[in-house]
């Protein structure tokens, strides 16, 4: 492989590694600070215990997750300066106020809510705890403005003599379409993943230590099947406004996701699509009619355009060259994606059914709901491949290819020294993860014992011992 190559495989394993810690932070944080302010509430015991238990899975996350994205600050001058000096001047600001006021904020709260059990009064705690949930949302929205921007370059002008694009508008940036679509069809992506993690947790200590804390486990359980189903209805709603966005911006993305070669009025729907090994047209196919046209423009008549016809307009437009990307990988994270959600929010529906009116889980379900943490953490990452590989040959779309991103004086055997370091480490750091995380899932609740009462007296309220 030459340059280009491994330096987006590269880019790849980095950037896909990083994301399985981020929807689980986004998530795990905000129920965390749910579970406390039940407490603060309520005063039961099973919801001190429970911030506690989930808030330290969450603080092992965060660091796990802080540690692997400092790479990808990295990556952008080892491999991508090209790119780095082609965006810099528009990624600038929304990153700026990532780092100065999200990042720094997550951070100052974080170490407010770990010391602070014994030492702030309840209220200011719990208010900690929620500063890290809008630190972790502004944090999101900031970097999902920039990486909007590369799907829909607006508020800029390119500069020729510098060959690079400069920021005009932010405010263009920050209100880009693209990203308030994006935005919360990713936030409730993240909170499928975090309900699944919950009820995942609450299973396997329901079924491996029955009596053991059993009425603060089904809690968590029953909440974490309601998260992900109403998460998984905010992800429908909020996916359908992205894809007509995506349809606007970004035609050929949609094209390739549904296989369409010809354009379509109306267009059907690709449940199964097989093409030719050049990509070029469409041999078999099992369609819904009049579907994809709705899901593109929210009309049945609309009419959806094709692979061949958009390659001929962008040729005329940019130039000659392929502007498809791989339409097989595009095609197959899409159904990925949708099919793989799905199926997490069927798992939680049949979970949530199973332990209706007191009822426990039976082994039978605890098999089937085994695979329900990860379910939606890998819908994620279908979705994000899905987002990046369709936008290709761009980096930026229209107007910075990908082979030009790349760092001119960098050579494969480089590139290829740095990925197998990286690789490595990222090898290294997954066995510490998995460690620490199953060390203080097996602990379970602080003070964990056989419970007369659901709501017994407290008997946990002191700091995390984990964090000193």
């Amino acid at each position: 492989m030459d340059t280009l190559d491994l330096a987006r495989w590269q880019f790849a394993i980095t950037t896909v590694y990083h994301f399985f810690f981020v929807p689980v932070t986004i998530s795990l944080v905000a129920i965390t600070a749910g579970l406390q302010t039940a407490w603060y509430r309520t005063g039961k015991d099973k919801y001190l215990r429970l911030t506690k238990f989930y808030g330290k899975l969450f603080l092992i996350n965060i660091a796990m997750g802080v540690v692997t994205g400092l790479v990808q600050e990295f990556q952008f001058g080892m491999n991508w300066s090209d790119y780095s000096r082609f965006v810099g001047d528009v990624f600038g600001a929304p990153l700026a106020l990532e780092g100065l006021l999200a990042f720094f904020l997550e951070s100052t709260f974080i170490g407010l809510w770990i010391f602070g059990w014994d030492r702030l009064p309840k209220r200011i705690h719990l208010a900690c705890i929620w500063m890290v949930v809008l630190g972790t949302q502004l944090s999101a929205y900031f970097i999902l403005a920039a990486n909007s921007w590369m799907q829909n370059p607006v508020g800029f002008r390119y500069n020729a003599d510098r060959g690079r694009a400069e920021l005009t508008d932010i405010w263009a940036v920050l209100t880009n379409k693209v990203v308030l679509v994006t935005y919360p069809h990713t936030i409730f992506a993240a909170f499928m993943v975090g309900g699944a993690f919950v009820a995942g947790v609450a299973i396997w200590h329901l079924v491996r230590r029955p009596g053991v804390d059993t009425g603060a486990f089904r809690t968590a359980l029953r909440l974490g099947a309601v998260i992900v189903i109403a998460a998984g209805a905010g992800v429908a709603l909020s996916g359908d406004q992205q894809g007509k966005v995506m349809t606007e911006v970004q035609p050929m993305k949609m094209a390739a996701a549904e296989a369409l070669y010809e354009s379509e009025k109306p267009a059907s729907f690709s449940i199964f699509t097989v093409g030719t090994l050049d990509g070029s047209r469409e041999i078999y196919s099992v369609k819904v009619p009049y579907l994809l046209s709705f899901l593109a423009t929210g009309h049945f008549e609309g009419e959806v355009q094709g692979i061949n016809p958009l390659q001929h307009a962008y040729e005329q437009l940019y130039g000659p060259g392929s502007y498809k990307p791989n339409i097989p990988l595009t095609y197959w994270t899409f159904r990925l994606m949708i099919g793989v959600g799905m199926a997490s929010a069927g798992l939680a529906v049949l979970l949530l059914w199973a332990t209706r009116r007191g009822r426990a889980p039976n082994r039978l379900l605890v098999w089937l709901a085994l695979p329900l943490p990860l379910l939606p953490l890998f819908a994620n990452v279908f979705g994000w491949v899905f987002t990046e590989t369709g936008r290709q040959p761009w980096l930026v779309f229209g107007l910075l290819p990908t082979s030009a991103g790349v760092s001119p004086g960098t050579t494969s055997s480089e590139v290829l020294t740095s990925l197998i370091g990286f690789t490595v480490l990222y090898g290294v750091l997954a066995v510490v993860e998995s460690k620490l995380m199953f060390r203080t899932i097996r602990g379970g609740l602080a003070g964990t014992s056989p419970e007369p009462e659901p709501d017994g007296p407290d008997n946990a309220d002191k700091p995390l011992s984990f964090a000193y």
